[in-house]
């Protein structure tokens, strides 16, 4: 009968070198678990002991590395390694081991020979979240909302080309085709060729689109359509990949965390973006002047987000290519229909604002609409950081109900409105409501999707937000049309009415069962 020693190796080898690495006295015992768990892998292999060479080091590492034909696990998520390794016995019992030993973070490099490439992994390391490529990835969101938060004056370009309130909302609405088209393909694609690169080339096109519109003259050629349909698409792959991008570096309880950490960043573009337009409209340039200067430093932000998000992916993994149901079966399988609505009346409720406020600031007189903005971003950041931890403590329902009930009591703060100070109330409720709806829809909308189609949820979810644009925003912009002509409270009727809309569908989803805590078996 053979004792466990015999079934060690001999020595502790370096795979690379091939040097003999002998652990120092401190870390006796962690070696010995190791050793003996290094005998337990060659047995179920029915390896020889030389056969398998391991580096004892508590060096936490980022990826799953693949070099020749052996497959080098650094502390990688061992979920997808685990449903990759099922059909193989012997190999998925040597994951347990690994597992059961808690040595993740002990052994550096295990290597097992015949091993091909398919079974790596396609889902970056679980980290604790708060690592550089996540701060390299809140500095990008940061830019680009920045870039975006400058386009609260999107209404004074489309006045210079000669569009209206109605016009506005058809370029905006139609534009949000583009960005619901989009997010389609685009979650297939995060999944498929990574996160990393969808990210990436959103942003560069995200640039080049803000510069496109510098070259539009009228506000009745479908250029204009093409070109906003163009830079919400690539807005829209951009937020998607990037917040996909950090959620698969966390546990699915924590994503709710991690996005909201992520949003925080976008609450300063926000307000900072804004003012910038304002400071740009108030001086002597003409209406022309400022709206090219608009364009061209949202394109500069644009293009520094694109630098920092290119570090931000360096040595990404790029998913390997498996077998994969039609993207509709999927869709079909773990949509969550309330959700979506839930996503469809937060993307409408966000959005008007930031199309209609501008316009309506005008008609009621108010001398400038950065203050809504800045409070509006204040507000959000102070209640995302105070929130951060709660949706892991009691789930994503309570906030879901308390951030839509905020968001309909701020449209009602609107009817009032005389003077610009008037705006800090509608704009501190909607701030709370959009730093507790975005984490928790989000988190509750994916949870139901396995964690291989995380890329299709977060993006399915993404497009319900721009869906509640497109329909509101034409529709809006069509009733203000009519109704400006036939009563002077047209902005007051509008903004009741919406926040009637909201009351219902809140109403609607106290009555269902959907956001509680639940996740799809992988």
């Amino acid at each position: 009968m053979r004792s466990a020693a015999a079934d060690r190796p001999s020595s502790l080898v370096d795979m690379h070198t091939g040097r003999s690495l002998m652990p120092s006295p401190a870390r006796q015992a962690r070696t010995s678990i190791n050793c003996s768990l290094a005998g337990r892998i060659c047995r179920n292999l029915r390896l020889h002991p030389e056969q398998l060479s391991c580096t004892i080091s508590d060096t936490r590492t980022s990826n799953l590395r693949y070099t020749g034909d052996w497959l080098n696990p650094r502390g990688d998520n061992w979920s997808t390694l685990s449903e990759r390794l099922r059909g193989t016995p012997a190999l998925h019992q040597c994951l347990d081991l690994l597992l059961e030993t808690r040595s993740l973070n002990s052994i550096r490099r295990i290597g097992i020979p015949l091993l091909s490439s398919e079974l790596l992994p396609d889902e970056p390391v679980q980290t604790r979240g708060y690592d550089r490529a996540f701060w390299l990835a809140y500095l990008s969101n940061a830019m680009a909302t920045l870039a975006n938060g400058m386009m609260v004056r999107y209404s004074d370009f489309v006045d210079m080309i000669g569009g209206d309130e109605q016009q506005l909302g058809l370029i905006v609405g139609v534009g949000m085709i583009g960005s619901i088209i989009i997010r389609v393909a685009q979650g297939e694609a995060i999944d498929r060729i990574g996160s990393a690169r969808v990210w990436f080339w959103s942003v560069v096109v995200y640039t080049f689109s803000l510069l496109l519109h510098l070259s539009i003259s009228s506000a009745t050629t479908p250029g204009v359509f093409l070109v906003r349909a163009l830079m919400q698409a690539s807005l829209a792959g951009f937020f998607g990949a990037s917040i996909t991008f950090v959620s698969l570096r966390v546990p699915p309880k924590r994503m709710a965390e991690i996005v909201g950490a992520l949003g925080t960043s976008g609450f300063l573009g926000l307000m900072i973006g804004p003012l910038i337009s304002d400071w740009l409209g108030s001086g002597e340039l003409t209406q022309e002047q400022m709206v090219q200067r608009m364009f061209w430093t949202a394109a500069a932000l644009a293009l520094a987000s694109a630098i920092a998000t290119w570090f931000a992916v360096q040595g990404a993994v790029l998913p390997v290519r498996h077998a994969r149901p039609p993207l509709l079966s999927v869709i079909r399988q773990y949509h969550p229909l309330m959700i979506s609505m839930t996503a469809a009346v937060m993307g409408a409720g966000f959005a008007i604002p930031a199309t209609f406020l501008r316009p309506f600031a005008i008609e009621a007189h108010l001398s400038h609409v950065g203050v809504f903005f800045v409070i509006y971003a204040m507000t959000g950041f102070g209640a995302r950081l105070a929130s951060r931890s709660l949706f892991e403590r009691y789930g994503n329902r309570p906030w879901i109900v308390v951030g839509l009930t905020l968001l309909s009591i701020s449209y009602l703060c609107y009817v009032p409105v005389t003077n610009t100070w008037h705006l800090i109330a509608p704009a501190a409720l909607a701030g709370m409501a959009h730093a507790l709806l975005f984490p928790s829809i989000m988190s509750a909308g994916t949870a139901v999707f396995p964690r291989r189609y995380l890329g299709v949820a977060t993006s399915l979810i993404l497009a319900m937000f721009d869906v509640g644009t497109f329909i509101s925003a034409p529709i809006i912009g069509i009733f203000l049309r009519y109704a400006k002509p036939e009563t002077p409270y047209a902005y007051q009727l509008m903004f009741a009415g919406v926040a009637a809309v909201f009351a219902v569908v809140t109403i609607l989803f106290i009555c269902s069962s959907a956001g509680h805590a639940r996740h799809a078996e992988e």
